[in-house]
């Protein structure tokens, strides 16, 4: 592809759709290659070591050439970073990728790009790496993929990155999901080479959680409580999400700051932040919610150790009943038998005999049924 001659409009848009589909590439392939080196953390608890530079670009170079659409490899070789991301295509194919499958979907993504960007000359506003955490939440369902992404040292760059395809009018969600997908092959591939199977069994954390406080929210099926900063990241609430919720808790309980903290610190803690993540992103009033902690004080009751736990099932209640429920018609009782047989989180597997367990009300939605008030100080 001859070089853009400034001056030349039509040179220069395609140029630029050049360059941006490299960038869709580099960010492709990024995402591939934290989901090789979180794989590897998980199950080695370190990083297989790069390959040498000079060896990485010899032997990666025909691949590219051949499997990437002419223009776009041409581009991407002559990048700055191009050594380095042989190196990465290298670490994938020593951890049992096929770059022979890999390459051609992404270049199939990179052409999809260059052609949005060349029928779209309409230009949006930069958005930061918030935006992008969002974006992240809404288009891919938690798992190894997304966890990998925000847990990367890279993440900053791919937001980057994002930003500036969102900027030539290329549809980044669908990129992402496109990537989710190969981001999940090369999961479960490096798996395999380790091991460590395809399919993780799902976690402590995830069983007893299955129930009200995970109906309509995607867990993940190794959620871990234990680690606060895991437990996060895999729910996709960022640091600065996090810090916002807990602000909003202590605002809506004014006069009661050590009970909001014990809520904030409680073991469940993320599973209420990812609800009010959610409705945050459905522009639900979540403080208004939130204000129905002091109006039904009822998780005052009880044994002083246990009310972090009954704060986390207040506020879950609060979150969920409509804002023009009175505080009379507070606490559902949740049949957990059957919420797990409803729960998006519960192995295929054990469906069917969840929904035979769970017994039958007509009339009644299986996931929760209206029972009286709760108020003795006993925790689910």
């Amino acid at each position: 592809m001859a070089t853009p001659t400034p001056g030349e409009p039509f040179s220069e848009a395609t140029g630029e759709a050049v360059q941006t589909a490299v960038m869709a590439t580099r960010l492709v392939l990024a995402i591939a290659g934290a989901v090789r080196r979180h794989q590897q953390r998980k199950q080695q608890g370190e990083e297989v070591e790069l390959p040498p530079t000079d060896q990485a670009v010899r032997e990666t170079t025909g691949d590219i050439k051949s499997l990437i659409p002419s223009g776009i490899s041409t581009a991407l070789m002559r990048e700055a970073d191009w050594p380095q991301m042989a190196q990465q295509l290298m670490a994938l194919r020593r951890a049992g990728v096929d770059l022979e499958q890999l390459l051609p979907r992404v270049g199939d993504i990179a052409v999809s790009v260059q052609e949005q960007v060349a029928a779209n000359a309409e230009r949006v506003a930069r958005k930061g790496i918030g935006e992008w955490e969002r974006a992240l939440r809404e288009t891919l369902p938690a798992g190894p993929v997304r966890e990998a992404i925000l847990s990367s040292q890279t993440w900053p760059n791919m937001a980057a990155t994002m930003a500036r395809l969102d900027e030539q009018g290329v549809d980044v969600r669908q990129i992402l999901a496109s990537a989710h997908d190969e981001g999940l092959g090369v999961d479960q591939t490096v798996a395999r080479v380790l091991g460590a199977g395809s399919v993780p069994t799902a976690s402590r954390d995830a069983k007893l959680s299955y129930g009200p406080l995970t109906t309509g929210l995607d867990i993940p099926k190794d959620l871990d409580l234990s680690n606060r900063y895991r437990a996060l990241v895999q729910l996709a609430i960022s640091p600065r999400e996090n810090e916002r919720y807990a602000r909003w808790v202590r605002e809506a309980m004014p006069g009661q700051e050590r009970e909001a903290d014990m809520l904030v610190n409680a073991r469940q803690w993320p599973l209420v932040a990812a609800l009010v993540a959610k409705m945050e992103g459905e522009s639900r009033p979540v403080r208004e919610h939130l204000a129905r902690l002091m109006r039904d004080t009822s998780w005052e009751e009880g044994p002083v150790p246990q009310i972090g736990s009954r704060l986390v099932e207040a506020a879950n209640d609060a979150l969920r009943r409509p804002l023009g429920d009175g505080p009379g018609d507070s606490r559902v009782k949740v049949n957990t038998v059957a919420a797990r047989a409803q729960s998006p989180s519960l192995d295929p597997t054990k469906v069917q005999a969840a929904k035979a367990a769970a017994p039958a009300e007509a009339g009644v939605v299986a996931h929760q049924q209206t029972g009286p008030v709760r108020r003795s100080g006993k925790t689910q």
